[in-house]
């Protein structure tokens, strides 16, 4: 329940720190290809695994050395600014540049200490609290900004139709699911105890890997036997890939493709350079030990939108177009393995049809579902 501040300063020293880091990044790249040709393998094989040695390691030691002499002056030089300065609001347009970047980098940023990394928040918009709270929680390379299009937003509308108090989960998409739906988990049992009414019901809405970092926070909120969870009698999930979403399985083929010569390995470092959180959207990931079925949680009611790009059912639009990003099976929780699959029941599953991923936070179809399943009583 806090806002989002910043000052120039902490900007200014996080993205030069990032700069920096990606240069020195390339410089590794670079070494790597003239190590590789002044060996010349053959096309197809191991990468070249010896240092380079002599004037030209020497070369290389030393253009790593003085970017880490000058981004240590730059950001000595900031530091004492940045005490100095007031701190004021974030804008629309940071958030949205921020958010991009956490997702891609974000793993990185944090294990860093790089001030562009984003801490976990639960956003209140300011409205009377009431005993019913919505927690929205976005996807990756988001912010909870962009629950609002136009004016419009599910969770403003949702609190006006139905008395939800909706709070707004700001966090760091580039970070492991699993430490995030830690962190969520820790968040949420702090909110249900300082809230200041006695929660009667709480629900959580997840827009794509948004739902699986809910997912994730109730099992660690099992794990940790929070008391949360007592409170939680929805969990609705939009265009969330539980299954995996393709465009990280063509990431992870690619890093495989170029592995397979020693002259194209070195560019498998810029490939692997995405988020861990990026990387669990392989399989939809949301433990630390590897990719397991976790079952949704027992006594909460769980609820699943898809969307289609396709103006009606087919299996080219179902399984690989789907909403642009997740396939419909994926979404709606659907798995061949029985272990696998979610079992969401057919009555609380729905697909709206031409319509694209994030088209979900704002199309009048969706939020007239999400109504009638929010206003049904719950046990």
């Amino acid at each position: 329940m806090s806002r989002v501040t910043r000052t120039h300063v902490s900007d200014a020293r996080g993205a030069s720190r990032l700069l920096l880091d990606g240069s020195a990044g390339v410089v590794d790249v670079v070494e790597r290809m003239h190590r590789t040709i002044q060996r010349r393998p053959w096309p197809v094989g191991q990468p070249v695994q010896e240092v380079t040695r002599g004037i030209t390691g020497f070369v290389y030691r030393s253009v790593r050395g003085s970017m880490r002499v000058i981004g240590r002056g730059i950001d000595a030089s900031l530091a004492p600014l940045e005490g100095l300065l007031p701190e004021g609001e974030t804008t629309p347009g940071r958030e949205v540049f921020i958010s991009i970047v956490n997702g891609v980098y974000g793993d990185y940023l944090a294990r860093t200490g790089n001030p562009l990394a984003i801490e976990m928040h639960i956003l209140h918009d300011g409205r009377e609290p009431t005993d019913k709270l919505l927690v929205l929680a976005h996807g990756l390379c988001m912010s909870n900004q962009q629950w609002t299009r136009d004016g419009y937003s599910h969770g403003a509308a949702l609190a006006e139709a139905l008395g939800f108090t909706p709070l707004y989960l700001r966090y760091n998409s580039g970070l492991p699911i699993a430490e995030n739906g830690r962190l969520l988990a820790d968040r949420l049992e702090t909110l249900v105890r300082n809230w200041p009414r006695p929660v009667r019901e709480l629900t959580i809405l997840g827009h794509s890997m948004g739902g699986l970092v809910a997912r994730s926070a109730c099992l660690a909120a099992s794990e940790r036997e929070h008391q949360w969870p007592r409170f939680l009698r929805r969990l609705v999930f939009l265009g969330t890939p539980h299954h995996g979403a393709p465009l990280e399985r063509g990431g992870h083929g690619l890093d495989y493709l170029l592995a397979l010569s020693p002259y194209s390995a070195p560019f498998t470092r810029l490939g692997k350079s995405r988020s861990a959180g990026i990387r669990d959207l392989r399989h939809g990931t949301i433990t630390a030990d590897g990719h397991r079925p976790v079952p949704l949680p027992a006594n909460v009611n769980s609820y699943a939108v898809a969307a289609s790009l396709g103006e009606r059912r087919s299996p080219l639009a179902d399984r690989v177009v789907g909403d642009g990003l997740v396939p419909l099976d994926s979404a709606l929780g659907r798995h061949t393995e029985r272990a696998r699959a979610l079992r969401i029941p057919k009555q609380h599953r729905w697909v709206g049809f031409g319509m694209g991923h994030l088209d979900l936070l704002h199309r009048p179809e969706v939020y007239a579902q999400l109504h009638e399943w929010l206003a049904a009583p719950v046990a």
